[in-house]
């Protein structure tokens, strides 16, 4: 495994020759001011550059997106990070029936996703798929290392779907995922009293699902997603969920969400110890179109506990120009109102947008608690004069009896590429 990062760099040499090189550079500056406890502050101008990049010839590629960080003037801890996001290599079409991926890739699965180090090898036949993966978590900050625990510290799993049916997908999948906890050392009284510095050693955490998904499509007119996961180490049902939609008419759609949900407990995890329970969630909603760019919109959810109750409701517009929203949460989860609208406007073909943002929230944990208010505002503009190169600035302003007054700029640039060779 450690030297799947090294065969990524031997192949580079090789993709010279590529057919096509595209990408993106972004350039981003964000300024804040920190308290700490004697009541001062210190203003930071933080800086990301950010590289998306392809190397592409023919059915391979080389992909890759870094994020590099940093303080211009006072630092903060672990400053500047490099981090890597991804970094693999991509085989498509290898006998017209496999992709292979190597190297450092995301991964998407419903259970647990993020990133890790290692080969993925998917196989596409007729109406089914079969597609596996095995690697390493990646270390903290993203660094460009792997670590030196795999036996411990993996990732490894698989997937199968089948469309034998019209309208119908199924799908089955299983996921292992261990985490390895950082060993630490601390200050600890001996049987004499006396200070001793002890390595405390944890044990690894552990997922593993199995899951089963079934879908039916017909477009435009029905959709129902299903799926059902099973917790292997505590042999017990994890979640079970479906979302539907209905399109009524033209006009009138209805979305229908329902989940039955236990937490997610790592195994060998102290939280494991605890008690817990599991709840229930429904949610129905309507939206109906008045005019090609103007719909509005309602949502309305339950959730059910072992012994307490809590509801959403959510109504609102959007239109072309933006969208106005009101919410409301009652209940076990704390009783809530916000009302909050966004708009943005493009100007010739996208040359100039600006757009600009307010919420104001109310909200207090229990009836009897004492009520808290947010207000935050949001306004800027995305200016784009060269189809390759694009310019954005935004003011952030939220206020909260924690952060008083607290204000951010952020400034941005972007440059896409496309190269043929």
């Amino acid at each position: 495994m450690k030297k799947i990062f090294f065969l990524i760099f031997v192949c580079l040499p090789l993709m010279i020759p590529a057919q096509n090189l595209n990408g993106r550079f972004s350039s981003s500056f964000y300024t804040f001011e920190r308290f700490d406890t004697t009541k001062t502050s210190d203003t930071f101008l933080r800086t990301f550059q950010a590289l998306t990049l392809n190397f592409n010839y023919k059915d391979i590629s080389i992909r890759t997106r870094t994020n590099f960080e940093t303080n211009i003037g006072k630092g903060l801890d672990n400053d500047p990070r490099l981090r890597f996001y991804n970094l693999y290599l991509e085989a498509r079409n290898i006998l017209d029936m496999f992709t292979l991926k190597l190297g450092r890739q995301p991964l998407f699965t419903p259970v647990a996703g993020g990133l890790f180090d290692g080969v993925n090898l998917k196989f596409n036949y007729a109406n089914a798929s079969l597609s596996g993966f095995y690697g390493g978590n990646v270390p903290a900050y993203q660094k460009l290392e792997m670590i030196n625990d795999l036996k411990n510290d993996y990732v490894l799993g698989g997937k199968f779907d089948i469309y034998f049916l019209d309208h119908f997908t199924f799908g089955l999948s299983y996921i292992d995922k261990n985490f390895k906890a950082v060993d630490y050392n601390i200050l600890r009284l001996n049987s004499d009293y006396d200070l001793v510095n002890v390595l405390i050693e944890q044990k690894s955490n552990q997922y593993k699902f199995l899951s089963a998904d079934a879908s039916y499509n017909l477009e435009g007119l029905l959709s129902i997603d299903t799926r059902y996961e099973y917790d292997v180490n505590f042999k017990a049902t994890s979640k079970f969920e479906v979302t539907s939609r209905i399109q009524a008419t033209n006009q009138l759609g209805i979305d229908v969400y329902y989940n039955f949900r236990e937490p997610k407990i790592r195994y060998n995890s102290i939280f494991s110890v605890f008690n817990y329970g599991n709840s229930q969630e429904f949610e129905g909603g309507v939206d109906y179109k008045i005019f090609e760019s103007i719909s509005l919109f309602g949502k309305f959810g339950n959730v059910t506990y072992e012994d307490e109750n809590s509801q959403r409701l959510t109504i609102g517009t959007n239109t072309k120009f933006g969208s106005f929203s009101y919410r409301k949460t009652l209940g076990y989860a704390g009783e809530l109102d916000a009302i909050s609208a966004y708009t943005a406007y493009s100007f010739s073909d996208g040359f100039f947008t600006p757009s600009i943002g307010i919420a104001y929230t109310s909200y207090k944990l229990s009836k009897d608690a004492e009520t808290n208010n947010i207000l935050s505002f949001l306004g800027g503009f995305n200016l784009r004069p060269w189809t390759n190169y694009s310019f954005d600035l935004q003011g952030q302003y939220f206020n909260n009896k924690i952060y008083k007054n607290d204000f951010r700029i952020m400034f941005k640039v972007n440059h896409w590429f496309n190269s043929n060779f």
